[in-house]
C-alpha cells in the first residue's frame, strides 16, 4: 500500500540576524560577507559598481537618520510612559486613601446606631451620581462633604492619566515597529552593497575601501582620536583646540572635538564614543562645545542660523541631498569631517563630493 505523507517544508523565511556595531562592509583587502558569497552584475563595470555601491549607502543611511528619529521617538515615549505610571500609582494610592477614610467613616456611623442612608449612597454609587443628587449632600457633615469632592476630583485625575499612558503606550509600540522597520531596510541595503562589493577584485575594493563612497580619496589619519600634528596639510587644528576661523569658541571646541574623531568606525545609530554615523557625530561634537543638537539630520538642518555656502565658517553643518539624509561638520577650506558609511571611518573630505542642500550654524 502506498503511503501518502505530507512531504517536509522548509523554512525559507531563515534565521539570521545582526547587530548595527558588526557590520563592516569594505575591508583594503577582502569583503567577507554574512550570507552566502555574492555576486556583482557581470554587465556592471568597477565604475558602475562603485555607483551602485554609493547608492546603497545612501540609502541606507537614509533609513539610518529614519531610525534614529524613531528612536528618539521611541526612548521619549518611554520614559514618558514611567513617569505617567509613576504618577498614576501615586495618585491611585491616594484616591484609595480617600476611600478608606470614606469607608472609615461609615465604619464609625454603623458602629454608632447605623449607616446614614446618605454616606450608603456615595459608598454603593458613583461619586458623580450623589454630588448631582445635592439634597443628600446636606445630610452629611462638611467633612463627608469634602471626602466626596476629592474622590470625584482624584477619580477624574486618575481616569485622564490611564488614558494618556495608555495613548503614550500606544505611541511607543508605533515608534517600534517604526525602528524595526528601518532596521530592516538599512540591513537589506548593506547586505546589497555586500554582495556588490564581493563581486569586484581586491584591487577594485581596495580603491573602494580607500575612498568614502562617493568618488574622492580621503585624507585623514587612520589612527582614531589622533589629531593632525601643527601645519599638517589638512589645516586642522595645530593645538587640538584652535580652529581659525572659527566664529566661536564652541565652535572651535566642536571641530576640535571632531578631529579628535577621525578615524573612528560608522556605526549606524550610534553617537560615540566609539562610533558614530553622520548626525550622531556632529551632535557629540557641538555636546562637547556645550550646545544640544537633535538627534537626525533633518532636525539638526533647523538648528541654528540657516547660513549659505559662501558663509561656511569652521563649525558649521553642512547637509547632502534632497533628503537632508547627510551632514558632516566644515572645517574651512572647502572640507568637512564626517561619518560617511559603514565601512567607512571618520574622515576628511571635500564639500563638493555630494549634492549640497543646505547648512546652518549651532548657537
Amino acid at each position: 500500500m502506498a503511503s501518502h505523507r505530507k512531504p517536509k517544508q522548509r523554512n525559507l523565511t531563515g534565521s539570521r540576524s545582526r547587530t548595527a556595531a558588526t557590520l563592516a562592509i569594505a575591508g583594503a583587502a577582502s569583503v567577507t560577507t554574512l550570507t552566502e558569497p555574492g555576486h556583482a552584475d557581470p554587465q556592471l563595470t568597477a565604475a558602475q559598481a562603485q555607483a551602485k555601491v554609493d547608492r546603497l549607502y545612501q540609502e541606507a543611511e537614509t533609513a539610518t537618520e529614519g531610525y534614529n528619529g524613531a528612536k528618539e521617538k521611541a526612548d521619549a515615549a518611554d520614559a514618558r510612559v514611567g513617569r505617567l505610571q509613576d504618577e498614576l500609582a501615586r495618585r491611585t494610592a491616594r484616591l484609595n486613601t480617600t476611600r478608606n477614610r470614606l469607608g472609615y467613616l461609615a465604619t464609625a456611623q454603623y458602629r454608632s446606631g447605623g449607616i446614614d442612608p446618605a454616606m450608603q449612597l456615595a459608598l454603593d454609587s458613583r461619586p458623580d451620581d450623589y454630588l448631582e443628587r445635592a439634597g443628600f449632600v446636606d445630610r452629611m457633615s462638611s467633612r463627608q462633604a469634602a471626602d466626596l469632592h476629592t474622590l470625584t476630583a482624584q477619580q477624574r485625575q486618575v481616569e485622564q492619566l490611564r488614558q494618556e499612558a495608555d495613548g503614550t503606550l500606544a505611541d511607543l509600540r508605533d515608534s517600534q515597529r517604526r525602528l524595526a522597520a528601518h532596521r530592516r531596510t538599512i540591513e537589506a541595503k548593506l547586505d546589497a552593497a555586500r554582495k556588490v562589493l564581493s563581486g569586484l577584485s581586491a584591487a577594485e575594493r581596495a580603491r573602494i575601501a580607500a575612498q568614502d563612497g562617493t568618488g574622492a580619496a580621503h585624507t585623514g589619519p587612520s589612527t582614531p582620536g589622533v589629531n593632525r600634528p601643527p601645519g599638517a596639510a589638512d589645516g586642522g587644528p595645530s593645538d587640538g583646540t584652535a580652529a581659525p576661523g572659527a566664529p566661536s569658541a564652541r565652535a572651535a571646541r566642536a571641530v576640535s572635538f571632531a578631529y579628535g574623531a577621525l578615524g573612528m568606525p560608522y556605526v549606524w545609530g550610534a553617537t560615540g564614543p566609539s562610533g558614530y554615523d553622520c548626525s550622531g557625530l556632529t551632535q557629540a561634537a557641538w555636546h562637547a562645545a556645550g550646545v544640544a543638537l537633535p538627534r537626525t539630520t533633518y532636525t539638526q538642518i533647523n538648528a541654528g542660523a540657516r547660513i549659505t555656502k559662501s558663509q561656511l565658517r569652521p563649525g558649521d553643518l553642512v547637509f547632502f541631498y534632497s533628503g537632508i539624509s547627510h551632514v558632516g561638520i566644515y572645517i574651512g577650506n572647502g572640507r568637512m569631517i564626517h561619518a560617511p558609511h559603514s565601512g567607512a571611518p571618520v574622515r576628511i573630505a571635500p564639500i563638493d563630493q555630494m549634492p549640497f542642500a543646505g547648512a546652518t550654524r549651532p548657537v
